[in-house]
């Protein structure tokens, strides 16, 4: 009998019901936040997600782990919530880009680079002219690269690195893994104006030692070479020639240079445009001959003479860049110095430090700049240097200028330190 009740009560108990599954609501909108470099819909292409695809906590980290895997990104995070309607999610990604960005170029490689840009825009849609030179973002180009390029029959490794292409400048550079030959000589053939000799030395003290590449060697000829024509009013030379082969008594590459000098120009007319004051003063601060050879050597000085006058006289933030306009059939050349002279300041106070309460006062009355008269960016070092030559201080040792310039109230307040001399160092007598 207790057996049947037991199993009478067991027939009374309900059966438990399965925990029903959690509902996935529909993305709706998806955005980005905190990227400047790359568009969002690129971004969102790499992290998979769409509209109308099912959202969960799960779904939002697998893409965010995809964005920080391309190695563009320093950091990701996501925030989700519901539409005003109810009906589905609105994600927005936050990420912060890794800086700096590269540009890219592709060295000895057997095809052409439009082709292998091609190839590495299908394979990342983030890929562009500037990358960062992460070491995930180069391996996987790498990888992708050698894949290619081994379907067409060239199974050689590859390398990604970063060099330096100029003082300022720094590029991400795809090629073979072995090292490339470095260059030993550089020879320029076909020149007259100036003798191959004066081009060689100027190449030797940048190219000579550097892994060659052609592209490394133009830079190098625009910057080293260039202007040496440029000087003497070839505007038009050329280097229509490069090409390098095994040197015969180093080792490394002799690189032969085929030089275009083209025709001698004329410096025509010289202009110079905003530039705040005298168009007069400023063209007689440039100095520079017209109906004469165009020395762009000399329209840089001219430059940086009417750059200096400007910022004399308060805009002391000021630039300015030089633009050519190349007459061809009269061989004569206009010059425009733009000038962006940006805001003028003018002079707050002066500050002193380490003169005694006598001697401060002298000095200041010698001081000539006045309050609320715009700011002479030179005149407190110029100051320093007419005190110490005219020997208006006895036992001055060293002395410096430093200037607190407010960008709001456009004034710039100057501090003078001086320093007495060390004294002499006495010799020991034996």
């Amino acid at each position: 009998m207790l057996l049947l009740a037991g199993l009478a009560a067991a027939a009374q108990t309900p059966p438990k019901k399965k925990a029903a599954a959690p509902r996935q609501w529909p993305i709706v909108s998806l955005g980005v936040t905190g990227n400047r470099n790359f568009a969002a819909e690129k971004i969102l292409e790499v992290s998979g997600l769409k509209p109308g695809q099912a959202g969960s906590t799960a779904a939002f980290d697998a893409a965010r782990d995809r964005i920080l895997a391309t190695g563009f990104f320093a950091t990701a995070g996501y925030r989700y919530e519901p539409t005003p309607d109810g009906k589905g999610y609105a994600a927005t990604f936050e990420v912060s880009e890794v800086e700096p960005l590269c540009p890219v170029r592709f060295e000895d490689l057997p095809a052409p680079d439009e082709e292998l840009r091609g190839v590495l825009e299908r394979a990342d849609p983030l890929f562009g002219a500037r990358i960062p030179a992460t070491d995930g973002v180069l391996k996987r180009y790498v990888r992708t690269l050698e894949e290619y390029l081994a379907k067409k029959g060239n199974r050689e490794p590859l390398a990604g690195r970063v060099v330096a292409d100029g003082p300022d400048r720094i590029s991400v550079v795809f090629r073979p893994a072995a090292a490339p030959p470095v260059v030993a000589f550089v020879k320029f053939v076909n020149s007259s104006v100036l003798p191959a000799a004066t081009l060689q030395n100027a190449m030797a003290g940048v190219a000579v030692g550097l892994p060659y590449s052609e592209a490394r060697v133009r830079q190098l000829l625009d910057t080293a070479i260039r202007p040496l024509y440029e000087a003497r009013g070839r505007l038009r030379v050329a280097f229509p020639k490069v090409e390098a082969a095994p040197a015969k008594d180093v080792k490394g590459l002799l690189v032969t240079v085929g030089v275009e000098e083209g025709p001698s120009y004329n410096l025509r007319e010289v202009r110079i445009e905003g530039a705040p004051g005298s168009f007069g003063a400023l063209l007689q601060a440039a100095d520079l001959k017209t109906d004469d050879i165009a020395n762009f050597h000399e329209v840089e000085l001219g430059r940086q003479r009417v750059l200096k006058l400007v910022r004399r006289n308060g805009y002391m933030k000021a630039d300015a860049a030089v633009e050519r306009r190349i007459d061809d059939a009269r061989k004569t050349v206009d010059v425009t110095i733009r000038v962006a002279a940006g805001p003028q300041f003018v002079f707050g106070k002066l500050v002193i430090e380490g003169l005694d309460l006598l001697t401060e006062p002298q000095v200041r009355k010698l001081w000539t700049l006045k309050p609320d008269k715009p700011f002479d960016a030179d005149y407190p070092d110029y100051f320093l240097a007419r005190l110490r030559e005219d020997g208006v201080l006895d036992g001055l040792g060293a002395t410096r200028s430093a200037i607190q310039a407010d960008d709001q109230r456009r004034t710039v307040d100057v501090t003078l330190v001086f320093r007495g001399a060390p004294p002499p160092k006495r010799e020991r007598k034996p």
